[in-house]
């Protein structure tokens, strides 16, 4: 008996022996693979980061289906719409609004949250000319590529680099310059100066000059909740290349006119 025991036990350590070394002539590299090193953990955490964090940045997602954002009320709003805002931008704009009223300064939005779809329409009706620009037909008054590329940057931004992607960025009362010169305009303007950084609030396009030198027109309307935008304007800046950026009318010049360091990173200091 004790010799049967013997001898299955031999033959199954060969059984074993010979299925091993099978499985080695099928896929040796996988018999010799060595153990993950921290540094190619982490390479595969920020790769599935990349992938994750990419197509938000560049308004690849719809806001209503994201739990991130909310309806904004129509309460809130310069005209009936529906609207969408990270939640956290919503309820630090409604504590601002609040304060406001009390000095008789009246805050609405006129804009929110625009994904890659919303921001292409905006684009391609001024680069088509359905959208007249100072009164003008671009794609008439201005046939240079470059040149109407660069027009149509003086207020909005391309799709991919547009920071109402994010959620966390909002025109208020309306996107205009000549509001802001009435004498509502001026003081809700030097209200919001005064106190719409204790809210967590930036005005991201200040006056183009020593600390601005490129970049959009100033925007007094347009204010960016930085408790989230200051961390996805730093993810944008390691993340997005130039050939993400792409998928609209013009988009061939994204690269010559290099939008990331002009338009998205060329922001008011302070909201960095």
């Amino acid at each position: 008996m004790w010799y049967c025991f013997e001898v299955k036990k031999y033959i199954f350590i060969l059984v074993i022996v010979v299925l091993s070394g099978y499985a080695y002539l099928q896929n040796p590299y996988k018999a010799i693979a060595p153990s993950k090193t921290k540094e190619d953990i982490a390479k595969e955490e920020y790769a599935k980061r990349v992938e994750e964090e990419k197509p938000y940045l560049l308004g690849h997602f719809s806001p209503v289906n994201d739990a991130n954002f909310t309806l904004v009320p129509t309460a809130y709003l310069t005209y009936n719409t529906q609207m969408y805002l990270r939640k956290e931008t919503l309820e630090a704009f409604i504590a601002m609004q609040e304060e406001a009223s009390k000095s008789g300064v009246s805050l609405k939005l006129a804009s929110g949250a625009r994904n890659f779809d919303h921001q292409k329409r905006i684009w391609e009706n001024k680069w088509d000319g359905t959208t007249l620009v100072d009164g003008k037909d671009l794609s008439k008054s201005i046939p240079d590529g470059v040149e109407r590329f660069l027009k149509i940057l003086e207020y909005s931004a391309a799709p991919s680099t547009s920071r109402h992607h994010w959620g966390t960025d909002i025109d208020i009362n309306g996107a205009t310059p000549s509001y802001f010169e009435t004498t509502e305009g001026k003081k809700v303007y030097d209200w919001l100066t005064a106190n719409a950084m204790n809210y967590g609030f930036c005005q991201t396009y200040d006056e183009k000059g020593l600390n601005r030198t490129a970049g959009y027109k100033e925007e007094k309307w347009h204010w960016s909740y930085l408790p989230i935008a200051r961390g996805l304007t730093q993810d944008f800046k390691a993340i997005i290349r130039v050939e993400d950026i792409k998928g609209f009318k013009g988009d061939e010049y994204v690269e010559e006119l290099n939008l990331i360091d002009n338009y998205v990173l060329s922001i008011n200091p302070e909201c960095l």
